[in-house]
């Protein structure tokens, strides 16, 4: 009888104590940083998408292509590697990169191979299910010149109660036709240091 007594009256504190628990939430602006662990965050993705942007647009290369063309640049954005030791979703860092290139307004980007199966469905129906009037045709897509891929590695110095992260994030512009790497883009300004308690556990 003791032993359910005791039993019925943890449970009775640990209700007291879950009910008496409280969260404050704080609404902050979207572009304010806010480093907490000290990990890769949203601010580093926009940091370094925007740099990246602007580094690639600026290159030699970009003039000489308008110059030789006449046109934009078509880029398709590919696989941005992460090759650090935590998780970094980096689908985010390449939509960010496209939206940077995007409106830079010097480049068009076209659909990667995820996205153009899902236009292309929706295509294919348009010319069973559209009128003919409406329907998009088939066959007009326009093929990117270059594909933009990147990395990013890390490099962690530690001491046990402090540990510098400096990220590095390497990007290259590739030739579709010739595999020619015709530009190479690095940023290397996130560098954090985190200091532990001395009582950290």
């Amino acid at each position: 009888m003791k032993k359910y007594f005791v039993l019925a009256l943890s449970l009775s504190v640990a209700s007291i104590l879950t009910g008496c628990a409280s969260s404050t939430v704080e609404r902050v602006d979207f572009d304010s940083q806010q480093d907490l662990s000290g990990y890769w965050n949203d601010t580093d993705a926009r940091i370094v998408s925007n740099d990246l942007a602007e580094q690639l647009t600026d290159s030699s290369w970009y003039n000489r292509f308008i110059q030789e063309n006449n046109r934009k640049p078509v880029i398709i954005i590919g696989s941005i590697h992460n090759n650090t030791d935590e998780h970094i979703n980096t689908s985010i860092i390449s939509k960010k990169l496209e939206i940077s290139l995007i409106n830079t307004g010097k480049v068009l980007s076209v659909a990667n191979s995820s996205e153009r199966k899902e236009i292309r469905d929706e295509r294919d129906d348009q010319q069973i299910n559209a009128s003919i009037d409406s329907a998009k045709n088939i066959g007009n897509e326009t093929a990117a010149d270059f594909m933009l891929r990147g990395d990013i590695k890390t490099i962690v110095d530690s001491d046990g109660l402090k540990s510098v992260r400096t990220y590095f994030i390497t990007a290259e512009l590739v030739d579709i036709e010739t595999n020619t790497k015709i530009w190479l883009g690095e940023n290397s300004t996130i560098k954090k240091v985190i200091r532990y308690s001395a009582t950290r556990f």
